[in-house]
């Protein structure tokens, strides 16, 4: 696995992760593909309670943003407590704190979000005044563009505590991402998969991002086989496309990027929270150059008006 230029791999490796049971099951994910590719290092996770994770009683965009779930998995790391963070790449920021890298993104899961009821089949079945709960505005955006009549409403905890909100009668329905129900084996309460022309995906959603300290080149080295090419590339261009816009939860944005060989095609929205107005814009680039496709994508909405949505969500 390694050659002469390649450092020797360390005896021990350990990986900070949420202890939620969706960022676990993603930092065992990594855990084992390490594992495998060096069967001598012990590789362990470090759990830990982010401050994303504790403030449960507000929407995420009111209290800072996805950056609270990878903060404190930072801290872990600058510290040397961890060598490693896991993390969805749909949670990370898009520009990263100076010294950190990722070094690695997995092959992308389901990248679509699923629409999950115990009543109802699709959202276009939902009668006026339905309650459905989101922890997205992009997801809340698109919604209510489509479906005016409903009732949109936040969603926080992890995976099963939003279920359990559901089960228990709080909302008629609620979307959130595929990958993470398939990956806790909970396939069989997706009731619809959304297309992404029904609901574009945000940057990221369904790989993996595996960040460590910018200055451990020896790292970066071993996780090297981790990344999976054509993803990443994906990725960086959706990234691209959201750090133009100034994106974070705080803005209604989706992008979603696919490989077709040499080109990728790149898709994008903004809108307002209510879904009053939506951009949308799509072009495909070399493959080579992700991050010119998705500026020049984010050039295209701009072009549309993007800038004084921009400026309205700003109040």
């Amino acid at each position: 696995m390694t050659s002469a230029a390649s450092p020797k791999p360390p005896s021990r490796l350990v990986i900070a992760s949420r202890e939620s049971p969706l960022a676990l099951w993603q930092a065992r994910h990594i855990q084992q593909r390490l594992s495998l590719l060096y069967p001598h290092t012990e590789v362990s996770i470090y759990g830990m309670t982010t401050q994303g994770d504790r403030i449960l009683d507000r929407a995420l965009d009111k209290i800072g943003g996805k950056g609270l779930f990878v903060k404190e998995l930072e801290d872990a790391l600058a510290a040397g407590t961890a060598d490693l963070a896991v993390h969805s790449m749909k949670d990370v920021p898009m520009v990263l704190p100076d010294g950190f890298a990722i070094a690695a993104i997995s092959e992308r899961a389901d990248p679509r979000d699923a629409f999950v009821s115990r009543e109802y089949s699709t959202l276009s079945d939902l009668p006026a005044g339905a309650r459905i709960g989101t922890s997205s505005l992009r997801r809340e955006s698109q919604i209510r563009a489509r479906f005016p009549e409903l009732i949109v409403e936040p969603l926080r905890g992890n995976v099963q505590t939003r279920l359990k909100k559901l089960d228990d009668g709080q909302y008629v329905a609620i979307v959130l991402a595929a990958a993470g129900l398939k990956r806790l084996g909970l396939d069989d309460r997706i009731t619809a998969i959304l297309t992404p022309e029904e609901s574009l995906p945000a940057p990221g959603q369904g790989a993996l991002g595996v960040e460590c300290r910018a200055d451990r080149s020896d790292l970066a080295t071993w996780l090297r086989p981790l990344n999976h090419e054509p993803t990443a590339a994906c990725v960086r261009a959706e990234r691209a496309l959201s750090r133009a816009l100034s994106g974070s939860c705080q803005l209604p944005l989706g992008g979603y990027a696919q490989d077709e060989g040499r080109q990728l095609r790149l898709r994008g929205f903004v809108g307002t929270q209510d879904g009053s107005r939506m951009l949308h814009a799509e072009l495909t680039g070399d493959v080579a150059d992700p991050e010119s496709l998705g500026s020049a994508l984010a050039a295209s909405l701009y072009a549309q008006g993007a800038a004084d949505i921009l400026a309205g969500l700003q109040h």
